[in-house]
């Protein structure tokens, strides 16, 4: 038995129907040439053959799944593949509207406890000679950096390259699901002992790092707090049913505003979503007087590891407020900046914990009524996570994009995700199917933001 790290534990802990706690992404692909109409369907079968399958896929919570299971992993044995690998049609016409609509219901749905918690879907039926594969993955297992590594990993930059597996089954052969290889401890007796000594090293320094982040804020007026962010029609209770959109943007457009404002990549994508929050719901009649504050997601990984979770959190001013966006980028450029040099000299553990401070809403607002009770932390989750830079490639099939699906929390009803591929910056956004409407509409306001942007400079 493997004990679960606090920041993995956390989201089974945080987990009901209302609020699944599993991440995903969907991928776009090309038929390759000469392919039949059976591609698809056996493709699908391609997959269900590849029986070995990899330690950090044969996970899942140790039962009781309600006590000991939210706080230690085990093998799963007798893993069925057919459960976890799935063929689903897309109905006609087959458009990307219906390919986001199968996504939405998939991704609204929890992962089963009691098996490792991981589903792929092959989706066959849609239009301009395209498949798409929808790869969904429980937080506690993956954060988005680890998926994807794993995604880029397991794909191919040759076309020619007939020798891709999936993510889930490794190109070098271990063993076959009916003996799955243990971890370390896999049979060991849960050791309350143990753990509580491994909880106790992992929060050592703690009380330093807070003094440190209190003295920044307060007395230097350097950081974004918890707590100043206007209430929104985001921070409102959600239900467990999703609203998908996505859509990609030409990188060098994206450059071409940084360079000639001197800010980062990630500035910019973010006073894109600054403009488009502001023009959605100026047109709903919702804009607070004060500025949206957005919650920055940072990877904290000092290697190529995959599996867990390794996070920190910056708070960031969206400037909602200002109606001209060069202004907007700037504040959302010094504020980031001002955010990072909090945790300047900080070991990875106290960043995370700290990073938990501005979570705390979260977790109180699982208890019902309190989100209506106590202020947001925060009004918007945008995570940026890098992703590969060249074409990839499934056993000759061009991956033409790569859209990721992220988690609305309880008082957060939207959150947008964003990620890379190959000269382009793809853009994921989750919503809340009750609470957040016309979702679609915020991928037109995306592209008006950016076209301010490039206007203004």
């Amino acid at each position: 038995m493997a004990i679960m790290p606090v920041t993995d534990s956390m989201f089974l802990l945080a987990e009901s129907r209302e609020h699944p706690m599993h991440v995903g992404g969907l991928q776009l692909f090309e038929l390759p040439d000469g392919a039949g109409p059976d591609y698809v369907s056996e493709f699908h079968r391609q997959l269900l053959s590849l029986v070995d399958v990899s330690p950090l896929f044969r996970r899942r919570p140790r039962g009781p799944v309600g006590s000991v299971g939210q706080f230690a992993w085990t093998g799963d044995d007798h893993l069925d593949l057919e459960y976890h690998v799935r063929l689903s049609g897309l109905p006609r016409p087959g458009r990307v509207r219906e390919l986001l609509e199968l996504t939405s219901r998939l991704h609204g749905y929890l992962l089963d406890r009691h098996r490792p918690m991981w589903e792929f879907t092959v989706m066959d039926g849609l239009q301009g000679n395209r498949f798409a594969t929808y790869t969904k993955a429980h937080h506690a297992l993956l954060d988005g950096v680890s998926a994807l590594r794993l995604l880029q990993s397991s794909l191919s930059e040759d076309p020619s390259d007939m020798a891709v597996r999936p993510p889930w089954s490794p190109r070098v052969r271990t063993d076959v699901f009916g003996s799955a290889p243990r971890d370390r401890d896999h049979d060991s007796a849960f050791d309350p002992v143990r753990a509580v000594t491994e909880l106790a090293k992992e929060v050592r320094g703690f009380g330093a790092a807070t003094v440190k982040l209190v003295n920044e804020a307060f007395r230097e007026q350097s950081a974004t707090l918890s707590f100043q962010a206007p209430r929104s029609m985001f921070n409102v209770p959600i239900t467990g049913a999703r609203r998908f959109a996505a859509q990609g943007w030409p990188l060098d457009r994206i450059k071409a505003v940084l360079k000639a404002t001197g800010t980062t990549m990630n500035d910019v994508m973010l006073a894109m979503c600054s403009g488009a929050l502001r023009k959605y719901m100026l047109d709903l009649g919702t804009l607070p007087e004060k500025p949206l504050v957005a919650a920055i997601p940072m990877s904290l990984r000092t290697d190529r590891s995959v599996g867990g979770n390794a996070i920190g959190l910056i708070l960031c001013d969206l400037a909602t407020d200002r109606a001209e966006p060069l202004d907007r980028l700037t504040t959302i450029h010094e504020s980031m900046l001002r955010g990072k040099a909090v945790y300047h000299g900080m070991s990875r553990l106290q960043i995370t914990a700290l990073s938990a401070l501005p979570l705390i809403p979260l977790a109180v607002g699982t208890i019902p009524g309190m989100i209506r009770i106590t202020p947001p932390a925060f009004n918007v989750l945008i995570s940026n996570v890098p992703g590969p830079r060249k074409p990839l490639y499934w056993n000759g099939a061009r991956m033409q994009g790569v859209y990721p699906l992220s988690i609305p929390y309880e008082g957060q009803a939207l959150n947008i995700t964003v990620t890379s591929y190959a000269g382009s910056l793809e853009f994921g956004l989750t919503g809340c199917r009750r609470t957040v409407p016309h979702l679609q509409r915020l991928l037109g306001l995306l592209d008006e933001s950016l076209e301010e942007l490039e206007k203004a400079v």
